[in-house]
């Protein structure tokens, strides 16, 4: 599967650029991963100023690849307070850190909140796929990302996508809940 080998490049190249072996993310992600496809259709909006597409949220994932609408932009991410738009960039696939790599790379690597607004007059269509450690892996940040000048930030986590999934609900950050 083509989009396996693009996820296992890139946390690989991950891992390689916090100057760590290339398998340290790989071998917490184990051999039975879960990978979700997503397909979101965003109807257009009389209202696009009081009605989101999706609320704000970072993903529950360890690599989200966003294949984004052609024309008509939406997605958003937050930095500072402030909402920013994602441009589109034709024929290029989208990639989101989530927050099991953020675990992992003990907060250096970080999992954007982003939302999606809608569109007053056109429709607007992706695809996400959604690349999830298995339900029995621990995720740990690495533990030569650890020390006395970068403490451990996040606690070991099983199930990251059931705890995500509590708190996505009650409208809190999933992440809060590994934090040390």
């Amino acid at each position: 599967m083509k989009s396996q080998q693009i996820n296992e490049i890139l946390l690989k190249a991950m891992a390689m650029s916090l100057d760590l072996g290339e398998n340290c993310f790989l071998e917490q992600y184990g051999e039975q991963p879960l990978v979700t496809a997503r397909f979101n259709y965003y109807p257009p909006s009389p209202r696009p100023n009081q009605i989101l597409g999706v609320k704000p949220h970072a993903d529950e994932s360890a690599i989200t690849i966003l294949l984004q609408d052609k024309e008509v932009e939406g997605l958003q991410f937050l930095k500072d307070n402030e909402w920013f738009r994602v441009p589109i960039i034709p024929q290029a696939l989208l990639v989101n850190v989530g927050d099991q790599v953020e675990i992992m790379s003990n907060g250096i690597l970080k999992s954007p909140v982003h939302r999606v607004v809608t569109n007053s007059e056109r429709e607007r269509i992706t695809m996400g796929m959604f690349f999830i450690p298995g339900s029995d892996k621990e995720i740990k940040p690495a533990d030569a990302l650890i020390d006395e000048t970068r403490p451990r930030l996040y606690k070991k986590v099983k199930d990251y996508v059931s705890l995500y999934f509590q708190y996505y609900q009650l409208g809190r950050r999933p992440i809060e809940a590994a934090m040390m």
